[in-house]
């Protein structure tokens, strides 16, 4: 926003009135030396500011830098000879008094010796006579008349570059002011202005710096870990709001967009890419408790097809997988165990996927933390996973140097650091929505890279600028209006971060990490806690627990680690409620998952006999099978009832198909009579307990020695008693004059075995078991089905439980 200035012109001031009253006050000499000091009653207001101190304080509470002076466009960005300046935007009276006889006005100030210079004009205040040079006046001007309190009122200058009267090559001050008069202050006086800079360098340098700028294509995590159970494992996101993004006139679809056309090193995080592959086929969305079918598959598309003709010749940086917040990693995830393993995968995944989606084999040589801030730390976790180039800045690694040397720089480990200038890297981090703020950023870019070129200008030096990961939509536009002002490459040329990697690094500047105890704090607030990795660390554990048991792993490894290195990301950062809900999501649903797998209750069963087989029922919900997964029994009592022969502890494996149950049978000898608490268990291949345990009691009812005795000797006394039976009822037979085989005698009456009539033998029953019915008993071996016999495998998804008071016999 631009700032008034100190008076100009004639006529009475508050200041000077205010210098009266004081001298008025005063007796003696002293009002004599006072009214001596006080300039002639024509002075101009600046005489009355050096004479007073008291005077800038007067002209600001009588309303100075009451009108703010906006630059939207000035154009050409970098002019030439032959070359007309043009520069529109908006005067704005904040004032209460209303401005009248106004004149916009163009002024040349002095060409700046140095970038300190360049970055202290954005903090100058007030209209300064001296350094802000004259106003052209003449033609160059636009008289507004009255300009009520309030009020904007648009402008626009026209003015040829060769009116401007630059006298050297350099970046010029260049200021637009409105000078007018108000009711209580009826002179002329600067009321606003507004400072911008233009670099002036008509003919080509004979060096030129190399300037690389990196183009991050990042975005934050949008894909969850859920997916359909169909064969294309449909996935499912935690939002649609990167369709935002991909949109026309979105963030994402800007960088691509604009970079199409810049030399520019494209920076991306691979998830980003599978994430918009998911999008362009089926996909899902979470709404609530609900799925609700995606669509955007033609925007996710098109971007696809826009990005891959974008990077083609050109270089392609991929971080590791999920863009890791390193910094995070170095400062809280090593006191957690396996934290920096996931580095390593992160990586070799992010080649394979840029590859696979983008048709580019990119550089994965390279890593990039958080704004380019290092310490000892960092770099070695940075480098663990095979990188051996840092992307730092210049705040942070600091030369104490009159110029910008070479970015790449030696820091031991066969590690190169590859500083970024800070002040470059920075130009594009505010607001640029607004339209003037966009124009002052381009124009302070360009001017600090014509002066960065004259610091040396014999010695060729290569540059690199790392803007901020995320740029919006409006800043990306900036970042593209600059670079294109640089397209003349009379002072600048472009290259990439491979080729500033490999340039000889300059001998002066400074090779040692600074401590960790330097490290930004406002940096290290926004980092991830400990915490957070304790539960990757738990997600992780779970995850291969799971996948040791699956026929078909790769369906949730894939996923899952994909959302593990997401939680674990750099665009987390500010967001941490959101991050730990992330992460809470993920572990959730895989729990869910391996629940699928699990034991079915099992009531109380007895068991008759001497030995019996006691069936247990593992039920697998999943779509695929699962293996590699035993079944431990465990007796409490081997004194009563031991399994497996002589043990007390039976292990049997499993193999299920998906969608099935399946009945483990154990074999079990009892001793004694009495119940037994049974205890089921599944177990991973590698000893792990799997899922919750089932405990059931065995009631052994056995039939001991004695009984048997006791049941033999009746069986005997039967047969004798059958046989006696039978030897008396031959002798009766023959008594009767039957032949002896056993027929009746001839005239005997019709009847069963010979008897009377009435079924009788000589008046005595006969004896013997009953000939059968559905209340006998079945013998054993007789085929009949035991109560505890269990069911063939259940259909997909049964979950039925064996009966009540099932019994199990021998």
């Amino acid at each position: 926003m631009a700032e008034a200035a100190d008076l100009q012109g004639t006529g009475p001031s508050p200041a000077r009135r205010w210098v009266r009253r004081t001298a008025a006050a005063l007796a003696g000499a002293p009002l004599l030396a006072a009214l001596l000091a006080l300039p002639p009653a024509h002075a101009a207001p600046e005489a009355l500011a050096a004479a007073s101190p008291s005077a800038p304080a007067a002209a600001k509470a009588s309303g100075q830098r009451s009108v703010d002076v906006s630059l939207d466009t000035l154009t050409p960005s970098a002019p030439t000879e032959g070359d007309t300046l043009k520069i529109s935007g908006t005067v704005t009276n904040q004032g209460k008094e209303t401005v009248s006889n106004a004149v916009v006005d163009l002024r040349v100030g002095p060409r700046m010796s140095s970038r300190g210079q360049i970055d202290s004009l954005a903090k100058r205040s007030g209209f300064r006579p001296g350094s802000d040079g004259e106003a052209l006046g003449g033609t160059y001007t636009v008289k507004i008349p009255q300009l009520p309190a309030g009020i904007s009122h648009d402008f626009s200058l026209s003015v040829p570059v060769d009116k401007l009267g630059l006298d050297g090559e350099g970046a010029y001050q260049l200021g637009v002011s409105l000078t007018g008069r108000t009711t209580s202050e009826p002179y002329d006086q600067v009321l606003g202005i507004e400072r911008t800079l233009l670099p002036w360098q008509p003919e080509a340098t004979e060096t030129k710096t190399q300037l690389t700028y990196l183009w991050p294509l990042i975005s934050s995590a949008h894909l969850s870990a859920e997916t359909g159970t169909d064969d294309q494992q449909t996935p499912v996101f935690e939002d649609d709001k990167l369709a935002e993004e991909l949109a026309p006139g979105g963030r994402l679809e800007r960088l691509v967009s604009l970079g199409a056309e810049l030399p520019v090193t494209w920076v991306v995080d691979p998830d980003l890419l599978a994430t918009v592959e998911a999008m362009a086929n089926s996909y899902q969305v979470k709404n609530g408790d609900q799925r609700v079918s995606g669509k955007n598959q033609a925007r996710a598309e098109q971007w696809l097809d826009s990005l891959q003709k974008a990077v083609q010749g050109r270089k392609v940086v991929a971080l590791p997988y999920g863009d890791p917040d390193l910094a995070s990693l170095a400062h809280r995830g090593r006191e957690v165990s396996g934290s920096l393993g996931h580095l390593r995968p992160a990586t070799d995944v992010a080649e394979t996927t840029v590859e696979t989606i983008l048709h580019v084999k990119p550089s994965v040589d390279f890593a990039w933390p958080v704004d380019g801030a290092v310490d000892p730390s960092i770099v070695d976790v940075a480098t663990s996973a095979g990188a051996d180039k840092v992307i730092a800045r210049g705040d942070s690694l600091r030369d104490d140097l009159p110029y910008a040397p070479n970015a790449a720089r030696p820091i031991g480990g066969g590690t190169t650091a590859v500083v970024s200038d800070a002040s470059l890297s920075t130009a594009f981090q505010g607001d640029m929505t607004r339209a003037d703020t966009a124009t002052l950023a381009v124009q302070q870019f360009l001017a600090q890279t014509l002066v960065l070129t004259h610091q040396q200008p014999g010695k060729q030096r290569s540059i690199v600028v790392a803007p901020q990961r995320m740029p919006t939509a409006a800043q990306a536009q900036s970042m593209a209006t600059a670079l294109r002002g640089l397209s003349a490459q009379r002072w600048s040329q472009p290259s990439d971060l491979v080729a500033a990697a490999a340039a000889k690094p300059d001998p002066d500047t400074a090779t040692k990490v600074p401590a960790s105890r330097q490290y930004p704090g406002r940096l290290r607030r926004g980092e991830l806690p400990v915490a957070a990795y304790h539960d990757v660390r738990v997600t992780q554990e779970t995850l291969d627990d799971f996948a040791g048991i699956l026929t078909q792993p790769d369906r949730v490894v894939t996923p899952f680690g994909n959302a593990i290195d997401r939680g674990m990301s750099t665009s987390w950062r500010g967001r941490g409620e959101a991050a730990s809900d992330y992460r809470a999501g993920v572990l959730r649903h895989l729990k869910d998952l391996t629940a699928e797998v699990q034991l079915i209750d099992k009531s109380d069963l007895t068991l008759s006999g001497r030995s019996a087989t006691i069936p247990v029922t593992v039920q697998n919900q999943l779509v695929q099978g699962i293996d590699r997964l035993t079944l431990r029994l465990t007796s409490t009592k081997p004194t009563r009832l031991k399994l497996n022969g002589d043990d007390t502890v039976a292990t049997l494996p499993v193999r299920i198909d998906g969608g099935h149950s399946q009945s483990v049978k154990f074999t079990a000898s009892a001793n004694a009579n009495g119940p037994v608490p049974m205890t089921a268990q599944l177990y991973t291949a590698d000893g792990k307990p799997y899922g919750k345990p089932m405990t059931f009691t065995a009631k052994v009812s056995e039939i001991t020695p004695t009984v048997m005795l006791v049941i033999a000797g009746g069986f005997l006394l039967l047969v004798l008693a059958g046989v006696r039976m039978y030897s008396r009822r031959k002798k009766a037979v023959a008594a009767d004059g039957g032949d002896g085989d056993g027929a009746p005698a001839p005239g005997a009456p019709d009847g069963p075995a010979g008897n009377g009539g009435d079924g009788t033998d000589g008046g005595e029953p006969v004896d013997g078991p009953p000939a059968g019915g559905s209340d006998a008993p079945a013998a054993p071996g007789s085929g009949r089905a035991q109560p505890s016999d269990p069911a063939p495998d259940t259909a997909a998804q049964s979950a039925d439980a064996p009966g009540q008071g099932e019994k199990v016999d021998r």
